[in-house]
């Protein structure tokens, strides 16, 4: 395990309004925390980066820090300079290429994507002739978001892959209510390679990976394979770890979740959002309007507990201790990535992981951070309710369904169960891994929350109406429309 401690001086950037040089970073103090937390909590190898920009000039504080192994049939030790899959903190990298696009005039958020795609297809035919870009940003378009098709390894995948959308359902009206969208991001990624005239993957290179100075960040494995790269790891929430017998997802789903990158260099991304769009060596990424209109509320979220209170254009909006900060997280092959960053006080922080209980860890390990640098508690996770209310448990029973899930709403012993049943061509065809079963706690009539096994946070569960009156599930960030 390895950490590195540094100070930097960035001259020519943009002056970030509201940094504080704030406590000096100890490097030797969070490397032995995500020593400790990352073994309590079961996970294999981490990275974390904290980066804090320097007030008026001055030089930035950087610590980094790895842990443990990139792969545990390996045994090859997890160093600051590994990459690990960040999943879909990839597709604000994505919404940052399409922002440039905009600055540079050639795409319009409220415009019909047919205006740039006339080969739209989706189920629904009068969303795909009025879906906008801010749609797709938003995870507002309807269009039902897990969809996974592999199209193959070929610079036309992305091509390929919307061209199969004719027959994808919607999940809920255009613009109705929130539900998180990977679909929508690839159909963004196509929007990106018709003005570019090039691959989404060539895109991100040129106008993200290049200017920034990050040399180890891809999104290709053939790219990947030429650095120290992390194995996502997988197993029961019990049992220990085991690596994955996939490392990636169809390269068709890259704008939605396929960059690799080491936390330091996920940290140097958001320091461009943090100076107004501008580079560390001062080359401007994106104008500051993008970079502001970014991170400005776009839609209210109907789950507030899960992620955060809001979306904005790509980035996901938080509200911890009276402080607003913008983030996003990442899941893909037994890989989660975490980014969390507090604009009034220049303030980043990344945290990669390949396995394990990721998201214990980053509940425990980031309350430490930003309480210690940040000067803010961040909020705990949902409990249930004591005394419990009473409820109706009977208006929830029913089965929910969108594509690659299939959930159960069940009355059982005085309580309610959630049973989920994935449809997911991804997941393993045994049938012991297609559907679990979770006691649901009430917290209020339409809120719940349920654990998985050997987990230590609870999930929200919520139940909610469009204003139509159609009654949806809420959960993991998804919205699961009531079918019977």
């Amino acid at each position: 395990m390895t950490t590195t401690a540094t100070s930097r001086h960035d001259a020519g950037r943009a002056e970030q309004p509201g940094a504080t040089a704030g406590a000096a970073l100890d490097a030797d103090h969070w490397r032995q925390r995500l020593t400790e937390l990352a073994a309590k909590h079961g996970v294999p190898g981490a990275g974390l980066a904290v980066l804090r920009v320097g007030a008026d000039g001055g030089d930035d504080a950087v610590v980094e820090a790895a842990h443990g192994v990139l792969n545990t049939a390996t045994g090859v030790e997890v160093t600051t300079d590994s990459a690990f899959q960040i999943g879909s903190i990839s597709k604000v990298w994505t919404a940052t290429v399409v922002m440039q696009l905009v600055d540079e005039g050639r795409l319009e958020l409220d415009a019909p994507l047919r205006d740039v795609l006339p080969e739209l297809e989706v189920a629904d035919e009068d969303v795909a002739a009025r879906v906008t870009m801010r749609h797709l940003l938003t995870h507002t378009s309807g269009i039902d978001g897990d969809v996974f098709t592999d199209t193959g390894r070929g610079d036309d995948c992305v091509e390929k892959y919307v061209a199969s959308l004719g027959e994808v359902p919607q999940n809920h009206p255009l613009g109705a209510t929130f539900s998180y969208c990977n679909t929508g991001f690839t159909i963004a990624g196509r929007v990106i390679e018709k003005l570019t005239g090039g691959t989404w993957d060539a895109a991100v290179r040129s106008r993200l990976f290049e200017p920034l100075g990050l040399s180890h960040a891809s999104t290709l494995p053939e790219e990947a394979i030429l650095g120290r790269a992390a194995v996502g790891h997988v197993g029961e929430p019990d049992e220990e770890p085991r690596p994955t017998p996939r490392w990636l997802l169809p390269r068709s789903l890259g704008p939605a979740g396929l960059i690799n990158a080491t936390a330091l260099e996920v940290t140097q991304f958001a320091r461009m959002h943090l100076a107004g769009g501008v580079a560390a060596d001062g080359t401007r990424i994106l104008s500051a309007e993008a970079v502001e209109q970014m991170q400005q509320p776009q839609t209210e979220l109907p789950d507030t507990h899960t992620l955060g209170d809001s979306w904005g254009l790509g980035w996901i909006l938080f509200s911890w201790d009276g402080h607003r900060l913008i983030g996003h997280d990442g899941n893909t092959l037994g890989q989660a990535a975490f980014l969390r960053v507090l604009p009034e006080a220049g303030l980043a922080v990344a945290l990669l992981t390949n396995g394990g209980h990721a998201g214990d860890l980053f509940d425990e390990l980031y309350a430490e951070v930003f309480d210690e640098v940040g000067g803010l508690a961040k909020p705990g996770r949902l409990q249930p309710a004591d005394p419990a209310p009473e409820v109706d448990l009977g208006k929830h029973v029913g089965v929910y369904e969108r594509t690659s899930v299939r959930t159960e709403v069940l009355e059982r012993d005085g309580g309610l169960v959630l049973r989920t049943t994935s449809t997911d061509p991804l997941i393993d065809d045994d049938p012991e891994n297609l559907t679990h079963e979770y006691a649901l706690h009430p917290v209020t009539d339409d809120l719940y929350v349920m654990r998985p096994p050997a987990t230590v946070g609870w999930i929200p569960v919520t139940f909610y109406s469009l204003d139509d009156g159609t009654p949806y599930l809420h959960y993991g960030a998804r919205a699961n429309p009531k079918r019977s």
